[in-house]
């Protein structure tokens, strides 16, 4: 098959989905098909390799830039690729937590208002691009707040369009009320003109029907994979002393505060007073307060010597700190649509422990490879990651289980063939 699979950058930060798109189009690419990757807004922060370097569009500050002053909407295209560069892309992500929640909500809604919205000329650039290459099978969207560009592509590209889900409720929570009911009006709108939906899960292929108001029958669920490459083979020895990580965005819905305390909880208890907890992660300008001040709490308890916060990792990095852990929590606060950093952290081989919401609950029933805990409830997080602590039989039982489940169910390689097969069926 000849597959157009566009991305969505996510600036400086290592995005779960930017790395899941990587991670598929390169499968798809060693499956033998063919495949054209395309980013837009910035240039997105991938692990895969043989991807290359593509060229970006509907680069943030075009699109920002035409949403917000008309002015902007009608600028020669070659202004547009210059401001489309990747260095200058990358250098404006910087400041992206500066914008504000009804600014990001409005510019939502005119990117789902495609061709006519403020952005119709950034969608013609791309459309007209893409019409000059050779004819597409399938085209494969990143999440449905792209649903803008399925009409115009149906329409040039003559291909059905489909449309990975990502997650797209929470970011239109964080919509101010007055924009939330707008918002999802239009988006279900757009929604029909896609093809078929992809969720990774079955909770989540249950709820999107629901939030999208489509039909169940559009919206199919592949399991999420990930990229194997890299991971050890074996679960890795224990380390000198019992070690709770966490890997996620550093911000409230991830619930590192529930972890911390958590943590607090353990060192309290003689059995477990020897543990330590290592936190990696992308933190923004805007979550800087809130994690300052969990570190002041750290502090305040007298534990800040065995905390230790090692920042955003690459891919060598990330697997050489989950390979360090003796457990893996993020304890989200909402409910999970993909967790990625579940398999990841069962492919290093370390046992993990996640609060009964989303997806989560399925992907321990699928791998065995850890607990459950009660959501938002650290008294609860603590009392199972107490449980691998003092238990080293069922910490390697888990260990094993969901490293085994995990390199045979939920590699890349798996994934991008069940992907293939929903694009290359009857719709």
């Amino acid at each position: 098959m000849r597959i157009l699979f566009i991305t969505a950058g996510a600036g400086r930060m290592y995005c779960g989905s930017c790395l899941r798109d990587g991670a598929l189009a390169a499968a798809l690419l060693r499956a033998g098909h063919d495949v054209l990757y395309v980013p837009t807004y910035t240039p997105p922060k991938i692990e895969a390799a043989g991807l290359g370097e593509q060229r970006v569009f509907m680069g943030g500050i075009n699109v920002y830039l035409q949403y917000k002053s008309a002015l902007f909407r009608h600028t020669p295209r070659w202004l547009d690729r210059l401001l489309d560069a990747r260095p200058l892309l990358r250098l404006a992500s910087r400041f992206s937590h500066l914008t504000a929640a009804h600014d990001l909500a409005r510019l939502t809604i005119a990117i789902l208002r495609g061709p006519e919205g403020p952005d119709a000329k950034e969608i013609e650039t791309l459309v007209d691009w893409l019409a000059s290459q050779p004819r597409f099978d399938a085209v494969v969207l990143p999440n449905s707040l792209l649903a803008g560009l399925a009409a115009p592509l149906k329409h040039r590209l003559g291909a059905p369009v489909f449309c990975l889900l990502s997650g797209e409720d929470m970011f239109m929570d964080e919509f101010p009320a007055s924009y939330r009911d707008p918002a999802l009006a239009i988006l279900r709108r757009r929604a029909a003109d896609f093809d078929g939906f992809i969720a990774h899960n079955r909770y989540y292929a249950d709820f999107m029907t629901r939030f999208l108001a489509v039909d169940p029958a559009k919206v199919r669920v592949v399991r999420l994979g990930i990229d194997l490459a890299g991971f050890p083979d074996d679960c890795p020895p224990s380390p000198p002393r019992f070690t709770i990580g966490y890997l996620a965005r550093i911000c409230p819905q991830k619930g590192l505060q529930h972890l911390v305390e958590a943590f607090r909880i353990l060192k309290n208890d003689p059995a477990t007073a020897n543990g330590r907890l290592r936190v990696a992660g992308y933190l923004g300008g805007e979550y800087r307060r809130y994690f300052d001040e969990i570190v002041e709490r750290i502090r305040a308890w007298g534990l800040e010597e065995d905390f230790e916060y090692v920042g955003e990792v690459d891919r060598e990095d990330k697997i050489r700190f989950l390979s360090s852990l003796s457990v893996f929590s993020v304890p989200v606060e909402y409910p999970e649509p993909k967790g990625q950093f579940v398999p990841e952290a069962m492919a290093a081989g370390i046992p993990v422990v996640a609060p009964r919401t989303g997806c989560l609950p399925e992907w321990i029933e699928a791998t065995g490879g850890g607990l459950l805990c009660e959501p938002s409830d650290a008294a609860s997080l603590a009392e199972q990651i107490g449980r691998i602590a003092q238990d080293p039989a069922l910490a390697t039982q888990l260990a094993r289980a969901g490293q085994a489940s995990v390199r045979r169910d939920f590699g890349a390689d798996v994934m991008a063939h069940n992907l293939a097969t929903v694009l290359s069926g009857p719709r």
